[in-house]
This record gives C-alpha cells, sequence and structure tokens, in this order.
C-alpha cells in the first residue's frame, strides 16, 4: 500500500495525474471517503494524467456515470475514463440490473466513487483508493 498526505486540491490532482499516466485499458479505480473527501479532485487529476481534457469532470451523482473521450487538443482518445458515482444504488443488483458492468469491457479505464456498493463486482486486480481526512489534510490509501 502505497500512503499519500496531501493539503491542497492540487496536491490530490497530482496523485491522480501520476496515476493516469500509467492508466491503461480495463484498469479499475475504485474510491471510497466521506462526502467531500476529494474523490472527484483525484479522478479529475486521473482524466490529466490520461491526456484528457479534465475541465469537464464532474461529479456524476445523478447520472451514475460519465463519459470521458475528448483530449486537450479536441480530438477523441481512443481509451475513454468512464467515471461512476454509485452512491445513489442500492447494491450490485442495481448495478448489473444497468448494465453498467459491461462498462468493465469496454476497452476504457474505469473510476468508481463509492465502489464499496458494488464490491462484490469489482474485478481482481482492482486499483482500490481510500481517501480519509478533514480540513485541507488528506491521507489517500493506495492498494494495487
Amino acid at each position: 500500500m502505497e500512503v499519500f498526505i496531501t493539503t491542497t486540491t492540487l496536491q490530490t490532482e497530482k496523485i491522480g495525474e501520476d496515476l493516469g499516466k500509467t492508466a491503461k485499458p480495463g484498469d479499475v479505480y475504485a474510491l471510497d471517503g466521506d462526502l467531500g473527501a476529494g474523490k472527484t479532485v483525484l479522478t479529475r487529476g486521473i482524466a490529466r494524467g490520461m491526456g484528457l481534457n479534465e475541465e469537464d469532470v464532474c461529479s456524476p451523482t445523478f447520472t451514475i456515470v460519465n463519459e470521458y473521450d475528448e483530449l486537450k487538443d479536441g480530438t477523441v482518445s481512443k481509451v475513454p475514463l468512464f467515471h461512476f458515482d454509485t452512491y445513489r444504488l442500492e447494491g450490485s443488483d442495481d448495478f448489473l440490473d444497468s448494465g453498467l458492468d459491461e462498462y468493465f469491457v469496454r476497452g476504457g479505464v474505469c473510476v468508481i466513487e463509492w465502489s464499496s456498493v458494488i464490491d462484490d463486482l469489482l474485478p481482481d486486480n482492482t486499483v482500490r483508493i481510500r481517501i480519509t481526512g478533514s480540513g485541507d489534510q488528506r491521507r489517500i490509501e493506495v492498494s494495487r
């Protein structure tokens, strides 16, 4: 496990950016932490690291999944980012009934906020990330 301590959103984004630089098709990042912990901030960094236009990244709380494939130069990436927020789901059955598990095999990178809701469906090679903290300080634990 790697542990990082951040005190600014820019530092949290940088950790995400470093993760995104090594992301490859089929990777799954499972994010958990309290409301406001920085899950979407980290996802924005992952998008940046993948070369995507991170300015569009926002929490998919009400849509459940947002797809990002626009590169910073306006062209389309061969490896999209699928950004989930499973907070509003009742559990794995809701995820499966909605066909969202198909994203795992679409050749993109999946980032799942509130991933504990669907923990039993996550692939074995999932990178698990726990964000804790209050105020300006965050502890980010990355388990590969």
